[in-house]
Parts: structure tokens; sequence; C-alpha cells
């Protein structure tokens, strides 16, 4: 069956005291809505449509950076999450399949819950959990296997407070009969908004079918609050590691190595402490990295070895074997296989051929200010220690250029290039220099 996916992203989120949209705010080095997009994307949804509202404009550009192909559709008046719906439906005009209401600030549900969602036979299905503490969750009221009806907290009688079985507001239901249930809703209610949630009575009503699929209580885990926002981070933390050891990855302290939402990681590499991933690194079997890195957007081969300290930005590609040591700073530059870059040194817009060494203190510099320029270096090329390289320059294989060299044009291969002011060299100046300052120093402080 088809699936479509509206995920909800519009509202403001005042309890966290932020200028910035709820679901923008970061989890795993990714807004909240990339969480609930990846989970829903796992199904191949045919269609995805993102409900933004506070702070549209945001939403809207990070949307179309994380998912390309989703949709966004704006709901001017935060009226409850069945107008917010409401405002999906028409961009799925047409559209025949399952549709799953997603919520953006909720970002732990799993793929293979929402596939239980989708495969669900019922006309409307919703995700409900056993809660440890219902408190303000709004309740599932079901006869047996059949969801009859869902109570907002709010409106809840006693004998319905004492439910446990409480709603995540999640729901999947076929298309048609989604838009025809909710251009029903009403706002009769204590809050005054269209509850999605009205939706089940409105099915059960017609003589349609409702049943509830249900999931550990942490995969519903909603944003609320920055401290909600900090319990998130160290589950997702948490999850993240321990998937990591069970796929062969080594972590000599994994509380202090922090993984992004999308961070991949192969077999038999070794991650030292204080490690922090950004989004978009990929890293390959065997690899090692050392104490105290950041690597963002940025894919590291087998065997190479990274750090420690040393800042992978992105756009850097690392081949087979790279060695990038101590205080190197990488970006957007390709290091072919056995590159070496011990210590000290900035790579930017540089491609970089196998075999070379790249000494202490080498720029490449990249930026005059309004451009960027590339730099390019054969294979098996020694880069003197503090080589400035002003892009555009290429040095061609097997070149050498002086420890200090300033240069400023290509290298042909095999070349020796120096760059380097003339050295000049004043006998006996240096001991008359320092006899003059010391007088000068033993006079002011005589004068004191």
């Amino acid at each position: 069956m088809a699936i479509a996916l509206i995920v909800l992203a519009a509202g403001q989120g005042t309890r966290m005291n932020s200028d910035l949209p709820k679901v923008l705010h970061r989890l795993g080095a990714a807004p909240l809505v990339a969480h609930a997009l990846a989970a829903g994307r796992a199904l191949e949804p045919e269609r995805v449509i993102v409900v933004a509202g506070h702070g549209a404009e945001a939403v809207t550009k990070a949307v179309a950076r994380l998912d390309p192909e989703a949709e966004v559709v704006l709901q001017d008046q935060q009226l409850g999450t069945g107008h917010a719906v409401a405002q999906a439906l028409p961009a799925l005009a047409g559209f025949e399949g399952r549709v799953i209401v997603l919520y953006g600030d909720t970002p732990f549900i799993r793929p293979e819950t929402l596939e239980a969602l989708a495969a669900s036979p019922a006309d409307v299905t919703v995700l409900g959990f056993e809660a440890a503490d219902p408190g303000r969750y709004g309740r599932l009221v079901a006869q047996g296997a059949t969801l009859e009806r869902i109570v907002e907290f709010k409106d809840a009688s006693e004998a319905e407070r004492a439910i446990t079985l409480c709603n995540s507001g999640v729901l999947a239901c076929d298309a048609a009969v989604l838009a025809r249930l909710v251009a029903g809703l009403g706002n009769d209610n204590a809050a005054g908004e269209y509850y999605l949630t009205d939706v089940v009575a409105a099915a059960r009503a017609e003589g349609l079918s409702a049943e509830i699929v249900t999931c550990p209580e942490a995969e519903t885990l909603g944003i609320n609050t920055r401290a909600e926002l900090a319990r998130a981070e160290a589950l997702f933390q948490a999850r993240m590691r321990a998937e990591a050891q069970e796929n062969g990855v080594t972590m000599t302290d994994p509380a202090t190595v922090w993984f992004a939402l999308d961070t991949y990681i192969g077999r038999d590499v070794v991650l030292g402490p204080n490690i922090v991933f950004g989004t978009g690194v990929t890293i390959e079997s065997g690899a090692t990295i050392e104490a105290f890195c950041h690597l963002e957007g940025c894919h590291i081969s087998r065997g190479a070895t990274i750090g420690p300290f040393a800042r992978l930005r992105p756009g850097a590609e690392l081949a087979e074997d790279v060695h990038v040591g101590n205080f190197v700073e990488v970006k957007n530059s390709i290091l072919g296989e056995g590159v070496k870059v011990g210590h000290l040194t900035y790579l930017g817009d540089a491609d970089i051929g196998e075999g070379t060494n790249i000494g202490a203190g080498t720029v490449t510099c990249n930026y005059d200010g309004v451009f960027k320029h590339r730099t390019t270096i054969g294979a098996n090329a020694f880069i003197g220690s503090d080589t400035m390289l002003v892009a555009p320059v290429t040095v061609g294989d097997g070149a050498l250029t002086a420890s200090g060299s300033v240069i400023t044009n290509d290298v042909p291969p095999g070349a020796l290039a120096l760059g380097r002011a003339k050295q000049v060299s004043k006998p006996g100046l240096a001991t008359k220099l320092f006899e003059r300052l010391r007088a000068q120093k033993a006079s002011l402080k005589k004068g004191a």
C-alpha cells in the first residue's frame, strides 16, 4: 500500500523559552524534525507533507535541507492537531493509500513501529503506550481490541483518567477516510481546538474499525522543555553508544563519545575518549579516531588514523591509510591513499595525491576575501614544514617545497620550490642590542 506522511511541526513550544521553533532544537546534532523525517522515510513514502506554523520560514528552510522532496504547508493559526492535518490534506488530493501522522517534536519512534501502523488492517489505527505515570496524556478508551475513542486529559472523567493506556498522538488512516473525518471535526471542548484524536469516535460512529498498536513509552517521548531536551539527548546518546558497541566498535570511554543522528561507523573502528560527531560522518572498518577529535560531514576510509585533537569539516574525504594528526584541520579536501598530515596544519579546498607528506605548519591559503580557490598537490610529493600554498596553485608529482616557503606559482613534477626571503646575518649585533636593552631596563628600574 502507498504511504504518505504528515509531520506536524507548527507549534511554538512556549515552554522552551526560545525564539527558535521547537522542532529546530537539536538532538544528536540534528533538528528534532529530522528524527521524525528519518523514521518516516524508512517506510519509503510516496509523499511527505510537513505542516509549519511558528517560525515557518526557518522550518521550511530546514526541511528543504533535510528532505528536499518533502512539501511544506502553512498553518496560519494554531487551532489544534486536527486543524493542522486539515491544512496538509489538500496537498494529498488524489493520493490513494495510507496516511501516517507524525510529530516533529517526537524523535524516538522506530521505523518498525511505523511499519506496524502501516500494516494495520483497521480503518483508523492509533499508536498507544502503557504509561508509568499517565499524567496529562490523552487516554485510549477501548473495548477489548477495539478502540472506542480518545479522551484528552482535560476533558476526561475520573474513571477515564484512571486508564494507563495513553495516546502518543501518532495515527494511521486511509487518506480518503482521514479527509472525510477531519472535515467533520468540531471544537466543542475545553481548549476550543480541533482535536485529531476525535477522528476515532467519528470513525466508530460510522461503523469503521479502529485499533491500537502499542510501543514502549520511551518511543513516544515528546520534547516540550529544555530539561526534556537534555534528557532526550542522554537517552539518544546511550542508544547510539550501545548500538555502536553491538556493531563491533571499540570505545575506550563510551560516555565521552557524542554521536549524531546519521553517524555511520564500521566494524573494528576504535574511538578514543572525548570525540564529537556532527552530522554526515561515515567511518569505514578498521579506522582509528584518537582522543579529542571533532568530525562533521566527512568520510574516513579503512586503516586511517585521525587525531588526537584533529578537526575534519564538511567535504573532507580521506582514502585508506591516511594519517591526520594533532591540531590538523581538513575542510572540503580529498586526501589520497597513504597521505600523512602530522600536525599543526590547515588543508582547505585541496586535492592531495597518494603517498604525499604534508609538513607541520602547512597552510593552503584558499580564501582571498571573496572567492575560495583550490590547491592541488600530486602523488608522493613532500611539502616542507611551514609552507604557505597560495591558491590557486598546483604542486606536481614527486615535487618538494622547502620549509618556510610561500608558494604562489605552480611547481612542476619532481621540482624543488623555494619561496623564502633572503637571510641576512649581522655579526655581533644581537649582543649589542641585548646590552642596550638591559641598560635601558636598569635605568627605568632605578628611576622608579
